[in-house]
């Protein structure tokens, strides 16, 4: 028999939504400041591009963080419903058979 333990985030709804907002808030006062700046259209395209790539790759590299994490999470799990049934199973008392 094993207890399971209920899986509970680490972070809460307010951490959540503050990532959000301050990641909107940085990206769109980027956007503005790229528009807005006196240069070239070709140039406000380069940083247009720029602050694209920016964004891509930081949900790649968030994502990659999470699949790591969930990796980790499930070999400990896994570890753990291994090291249970063995436990279970262990009979301290029994005599080996010679």
């Amino acid at each position: 028999m094993t207890t399971r333990t209920p899986v509970t985030s680490p972070t809460t709804t307010a951490f959540f939504i503050q990532a959000i907002l301050s990641f909107v808030v940085a990206a769109g006062s980027v956007a503005v400041a790229v528009v807005s700046i006196p240069a070239d259209n070709w140039v406000r395209a380069f940083f247009a591009l720029g602050l694209l790539y920016l964004v891509t790759s930081t949900f790649t590299l968030a994502k990659c963080i999470r699949d790591r994490q969930e990796v980790d999470t499930i070999t400990s799990r896994v570890d753990q419903a291994r090291l249970d049934k063995l436990l279970a199973e262990h009979d301290p008392y029994k005599t080996p058979n010679l």
